[in-house]
């Protein structure tokens, strides 16, 4: 799979966050520019709302001081047909919104010989003319208007309704008592009334422009449309069957508060073709009607959207340019470094000698190809001193390999060493902890019948300890061949190695002749560990030992030459440090005891089983851990004078 590029990964980033936090902003805007535009929209239809329904209301307060005016003048007995005739042309003359008034008498109130009389005063067209109501076919005393304020005795507004016979339109009237003295005091005999024509609060109510779609309605106390952009609704629905026609319970609720005379905000889910619409309504003064501003919201939130889109198509454009520029930029600060990868992945494959581009950005880039410059310098100039050095260590370790082979070659590796001697076997093994170490064993005839043996370590190890070793076999060898006592052996060679010695090196000896016609075996030690005896009859026993100095160290030493009897079948145990004190990987040491507990368990083994055994019990015992000194071991047994 292609693996992307910094360059997109970086394009793809920054674009992402840009395009992130421009969500967030156009989001964070769009919100609260539309909660703002919501409120600011309510406020001004509130204001609208309440305008309209003060110029409502002075037209009904106006229309209902103009009728109680008009009954208090027709208390007077006095006045005539033609005096309330020219009265009523000149109210509507002076009052524009007052469609019709009457003065509808009480039957036989008015003239004894007429049971009705009700001059009614109306426009038609662009006159007013006067027509006297009453009679079979209009008995007005049964009519709503006149009963009610009749029966109440005191003004009231009647519902909308259909005038038949009088003004023959749909209007409200306001319909007020009055009085005339008579003997038996003074007794109701009519009802002035005032129509305010339901056309001119449509007209009114229409002509209010809402948005492009939205407008403004009325309803009665009853929640009946007086005013509504569809006639049909006009005087023949009410809010509340029309909220069960389109199936929106919110409109009843809304309905509910309009009827309670209730003021406030709603906002409806979507109706018809006004989709969601948000509605202001407050109640008319002096009226139980109600006033409803309507305004969809896809006009109200119209601006704002076309303002976010605005701003979507500003942001893609932006974001590409962006994207386009942030290309470019990272282009041309990944085309050097895509350059140095080359050129690194050549030198990773060992061609130090490729020439790096010249990048002269004078920027980090710049710095990095510098730098990449000097680690390449570097670099080679490390591969050719360690090439250098690798061939020195070689050399030295090869050096060491042929010492190595040199230190073991002086030592007897041959076994068995005397197959022609039967009094006595002998077996040895060295296991150097470095390539060469200190340690060194030995074992010859002195002459026919006298066996030397010995078991050393030398302080230290490596080369000087590897010289030392060699040194001090080779003037064992030669004192031993000329003196007869293991004491006066190590007092001699310590003085030739004390005599020549800046570097105080030391060794531990143990050096015993073995006579073997008698089994009598003398013995010294020059601070060596002290060996076992694996005795036939008693078992294995540590050797006593007087805790002499170590050889080497200082001349003029001395060494007691002790004697102990073997028999034949006794082997004599000797070894060096590295054996008990070898180590495991949690730093325990074999220790003596250990030594002591596998001789014992290999006691009847020949020596070579022996020997084999003790190193595979070191060996089990120190694991993983590295070896930290060298493992000598030597073993002799006396098998018995020679048969004669």
């Amino acid at each position: 799979m292609r693996r992307s590029g910094i360059a997109t990964k970086l394009t793809a980033l920054i674009l992402s966050c840009a395009i992130l936090i421009l969500g967030l902003v156009v989001g964070y805007t769009y919100r609260a520019s539309r909660a703002s535009i919501i409120e600011m929209a309510h406020e001004n239809a509130a204001a609208l709302a309440q305008a309209t329904a003060n110029k409502i209301g002075a037209v009904f307060s106006e229309t209902s001081k103009v009728a109680a005016t008009m009954a208090v003048s027709q208390e007077d007995i006095k006045i005539n047909e033609p005096q309330i005739v020219n009265m009523s042309k000149r109210i509507l003359s002076a009052n524009p919104g007052i469609f019709g008034m009457a003065v509808a008498f009480n039957p036989f109130a008015f003239d004894r010989s007429r049971e009705l009389y009700a001059p009614y005063t109306h426009r038609t067209g662009r006159k007013v003319t006067t027509d006297i109501l009453g009679g079979p076919e209009y008995q007005y005393p049964y009519m709503d208007w006149f009963q009610l304020a009749h029966e109440l005795n005191k003004p009231i507004w009647t519902e909308p309704y259909f005038d038949s016979g009088g003004g023959n339109s749909p209007m409200i009237t306001f319909a007020t008592p009055f009085s005339r003295r008579t003997p038996q005091g003074m007794q109701q005999v009519g009802v002035v009334t005032a129509d305010i024509e339901l056309n001119w609060l449509q007209t009114i109510v229409n002509d209010i422009k809402v948005y492009e779609t939205g407008f403004v309605f009325l309803l009665s106390r009853h929640g009946t449309f007086i005013a509504h952009p569809i006639q049909d609704m006009v005087m023949n629905e009410t809010i509340f069957t029309y909220a069960e026609e389109v199936g929106v319970p919110e409109i009843r609720e809304l309905g509910k508060r309009m009827v309670a005379g209730e003021s406030g905000f709603i906002r409806l889910p979507p109706v018809a073709k006004f989709g969601v619409v948000h509605v202001t309504y407050i109640p008319l003064p002096g009226q139980n009607w109600s006033l409803g501003v309507v305004m969809p919201e896809s006009e109200l939130l119209a601006s704002l959207h076309s303002l976010t889109n605005t701003i979507i198509a500003i942001s893609v454009v932006g974001a590409l340019l962006l994207a386009g520029m942030v290309t470019l930029v990272s282009r041309s600060i990944i085309r050097p470094l895509q350059t140095l990868t080359g050129v690194t992945g050549e030198i990773a494959k060992g061609n130090l000698d490729i020439e790096l581009p010249a990048i002269a950005s004078g920027d980090e880039v710049g710095d990095l190809a510098e730098s990449f410059s000097a680690m390449k310098r570097d670099l080679k100039t490390h591969i050719a001193k360690l090439t250098t050095t690798t061939a020195a260590k070689e050399r030295i370790e090869s050096e060491l390999r042929i010492a190595r082979d040199i230190q073991m070659g002086i030592l007897p590796k041959i076994f068995p060493a005397f197959p022609e001697r039967t009094e006595v076997d002998v077996y040895a093994t060295i296991v150097p902890a470095k390539e060469v170490g200190g340690d060194l064993y030995d074992f010859f005839f002195i002459d026919d019948k006298q066996f030397c043996f010995l078991v050393g370590d030398v302080s230290g190890k490596g080369v000087p300890a590897a010289f030392f070793m060699a040194v001090t076999k080779t003037l064992l060898k030669a004192v031993a061949e000329r003196s007869a006592e293991p004491g006066t052996i190590l007092a001699k060679v310590n003085d030739d190695l004390a005599a020549d010695n800046p570097s105080c090196m030391f060794v531990t000896l143990f050096l015993a002749i073995l006579d073997m016609e008698t089994g009598t075996l003398r013995y010294a030690n020059a601070g060596h560990n002290p060996p076992l005896l694996l005795s036939l009859k008693d078992g294995p026993q540590w050797v006593e030992t007087l805790e002499e100095p170590m050889a080497g160290a200082m001349p003029d030493m001395t060494y007691t030459t002790r004697t102990m009897q073997l028999m034949p079948g006794d082997t004599l145990f000797m070894y060096t440090d590295g054996v008990t004190e070898a180590m495991n990987t949690n730093g325990g040491l074999y220790e003596e005891s250990r030594l002591l507990e596998t001789l014992t368990r290999l006691a009847g083994e020949d020596i070579t089983t022996q020997i084999r055994g003790v190193e595979a019990s070191v060996a089990a015992f120190a694991g993983e851990a590295e070896q930290s000194d060298d493992i000598t071991m030597l073993a002799v047994r006396y098998v018995g004078p020679r048969s004669a």
